[in-house]
């Protein structure tokens, strides 16, 4: 196997030879992308995509007969290139001919240019290519300058086409810390009447996106400058506003401490199913009536039903609607909780969730500043709990005086640790 610098070329020949077949049929083959993106951002990237021109698409097949074919609207192959699998599509144009994501005419063929191809891309940050076998940076829009002073900014007047982007420039506003342009963020405002009308699905993909970056804060705060936040997530943008106790929360309204606390969590807490529950811990506080403020009485109740409210309308995965359910729920009492029944009960339930113990105790650490000591030591009571089970039960006690011993017997060994 080659070693250092001959690894290194071995590497590069495969992409290398990659481009070179390309050309020999006829054609250009070019780095596309977010690769692009990143090399200007100086960052390593996860994935490679590949565009294609000059190069019909049956002759393309008949070069590389082993390669996977997926795409309905358009062909795009799969292609082993340094040892990975990319995406590989030829360059094409869009017509919008209809409303939503399905409403567009797709024309691909060998004579559509680099550039038309770019053209018909979100941001400039992400129409920008390469050519691979002479390195020509082909950036039309200026997206190398907006990746280097930061700025997220649409294409062209076609941005609107697709009122998902509005949801892309705001996630990508989040993920590279960037800020979107003026001019930008008036295009995202024009998406939202067909941004009503889009699956949930593609809606949700953005948003677990969103979640997974370092500040997930500043996409629901992009989404809010474009007037699209209380059309999308109706729900957190009902927080605004909603005041509360000074003393408890100097950050702010509900909303501002609900962006606060999903901020924070993201700090020590990569899943974004996490996030989530985080992002809804104080979900009902936007139902309070305004005669009630500051004061947020069974928020935790009315919680449970605006997260309902939600999953009907974009049908969340069940074990995010479920981690979600419990840190509403739980959220305010597992910080007090002081009867050791009530205690191991907590305990208990949230060990068998996939929201794991430790998901758990970040929210709460956040939120609470801290934690009591038997969530502190969580992990480690629970163990010890579930060393007592039915075998452990005297024998002459049947069915539901098992599990009634179980239960006191776990209760005692957690009083008896003395936490």
């Amino acid at each position: 196997m080659p070693k250092g610098r001959d690894l290194h070329h071995a590497i590069l020949m495969i992409e290398l030879d990659f481009a070179k077949k390309i050309h020999e049929l006829g054609g250009k083959a070019y780095l596309v992308g977010g690769a692009v993106r990143d090399k200007f951002r100086a960052v390593q990237a996860h994935d490679k995509d590949y565009c294609v021109t000059g190069v019909d698409e049956k002759i393309f097949a008949k070069a590389f007969p082993n390669v996977a074919k997926f795409g309905k609207s358009f062909p795009v192959y799969s292609v082993d290139i340094d040892g990975k699998s990319c995406e590989v599509a030829f360059a094409r144009t869009e017509r919008k001919v209809g409303t939503g994501y399905r409403g567009f005419e797709i024309l691909f063929a060998p004579n559509v240019t680099i550039e038309q191809d770019l053209y018909r891309r979100d941001t400039t940050i992400n129409a920008m290519a390469i050519e691979l076998l002479s390195g020509e940076l082909v950036d039309p829009f200026g997206g190398r300058e907006d990746v280097l002073n930061k700025k997220i900014r649409a294409v062209s007047k076609h941005f609107t086409d697709d009122p998902v982007r509005a949801l892309r420039a705001a996630r990508q506003a989040a993920q590279f810390n960037f800020e979107i342009c003026a001019s930008t963020v008036e295009a995202m405002k024009l998406c939202g009447e067909e941004l009503s009308h889009e699956p949930t699905e593609r809606i949700f993909d953005e948003l677990e996106t969103a979640l997974k970056t370092d500040k997930p804060s500043v996409f629901f705060r992009s989404l809010e400058q474009a007037d699209l936040l209380e059309i999308i997530f109706p729900e957190i943008a009902q927080l605004r506003g909603k005041t509360q106790p000074t003393y408890f929360h100097p950050e702010g309204d509900a909303y501002e401490h609900t962006l606060q606390i999903v901020d924070d969590v993201a700090k020590i807490n990569s899943k974004p199913m996490v996030r989530f529950a985080a992002l809804m811990h104080d979900i009902g506080k936007g139902t309070t009536p305004l005669e009630k403020l500051p004061h947020h009485y069974k928020h935790e109740h009315r919680g449970l039903d605006v997260l309902e409210k939600m999953n009907k309308r974009m049908t969340l995965p069940n074990e995010w609607k479920k981690s979600a359910a419990f840190v509403i729920r739980e959220h305010m009492r597992a910080a007090r909780l002081k009867q050791p029944g009530k205690i191991v009960d907590l305990l208990l339930r949230v060990n068998g969730l996939k929201l794991g113990v430790k998901d758990f105790c970040d929210i709460i650490r956040i939120d609470n500043h801290g934690l009591p000591p038997y969530l502190e030591h969580a992990q480690e009571i629970i163990d010890e709990l579930l060393k007592i089970g039915g075998k452990d039960a005297p024998p002459e006690l049947k069915g539901l005086e098992v599990g009634q011993w179980i239960q006191a017997a776990r209760i005692r060994r957690f009083v008896e640790m003395k936490i």
